[in-house]
């Protein structure tokens, strides 16, 4: 079975910084939904925390409201079913942006912080493989999961969840973690080109929140993406 593992990179991003400044200051020519559009980021800036992205979601909703258990309901069930929801979305989202995504633009899997995303293969080898390779990786691992009555018995009435369930969904939730830190690290500018930044906002504070109510990710994992976290639960939290 395979997985993964995140570790600092040893060296920063290097490039030709006046070609990356250039192609950053696409993003400025672009209107919002809201119609305002703002100075290009320095190229020190996280851009996804700039107050007219950030602030940007699909609808006024209570995240926490939509993640607590409620009363009456299996928590294995619950878990199953949001599993399966966040998967396809996450799944959705990255197929969209899949033509920005390449072994070209993305050499390694990397987030926040210069982190960079493993693969273990079966035999419980490191690999560190393009962003392509590793999405592909790990969304056909969690695919496989997902359709495994074994595992997720959502489609047999009756049925049990396995011993173990928790630590797999666990699992699942990393990987769709890492890939949106990638995302917002690497393709936030195409995100933005195509008007999807509400999108990818919500479904990242929607994932971040129900794995926060039912411990599925470890604080070490998401810290480099805390001070996103934090803004993006103060805007979805009415």
């Amino acid at each position: 079975m395979g997985g993964c593992h995140s570790y600092i990179s040893s060296s920063s991003r290097d490039g030709d910084t006046a070609s990356k400044a250039e192609e950053f200051s696409d993003i400025t020519g672009h209107n919002l939904k809201n119609n305002n559009t703002q100075a290009a980021p320095s190229l020190e800036e996280k851009p996804y925390l700039m107050q007219d992205y950030v602030s940007e979601r699909i609808a006024d909703i209570d995240i926490k409201t939509l993640s607590v258990l409620p009363d009456g309901f299996d928590k294995a069930e619950w878990m199953a079913s949001h599993t399966i929801a966040f998967f396809k979305h996450i799944n959705m989202l990255s197929s969209a942006l899949s033509d920005f995504c390449t072994t070209r633009t993305c050499p390694t899997t990397t987030g926040p912080g210069d982190v960079t995303y493993y693969w273990t293969d079966e035999h419980g080898k490191k690999l560190k493989c393009s962003a392509p390779l590793y999405t592909d990786y790990t969304m056909s691992y969690i695919q496989e999961l997902l359709t495994d009555e074994e595992v997720f018995p959502t489609h047999t009435a009756g049925s049990s969840f396995p011993n173990g369930f928790v630590f797999l969904v666990q699992r699942i939730f990393l990987y769709l973690f890492h890939a949106l830190a990638h995302l917002y690290w690497a393709h936030f500018r195409d995100v933005v080109r195509m008007e999807m930044h509400p999108h990818l906002n919500t479904l990242f504070a929607h994932l971040v929140t129900f794995s926060r109510e039912f411990q599925l990710l470890e604080p070490a994992e998401t810290a480099p993406m805390e001070d996103l976290i934090s803004t993006l639960c103060l805007h979805h939290s009415s």
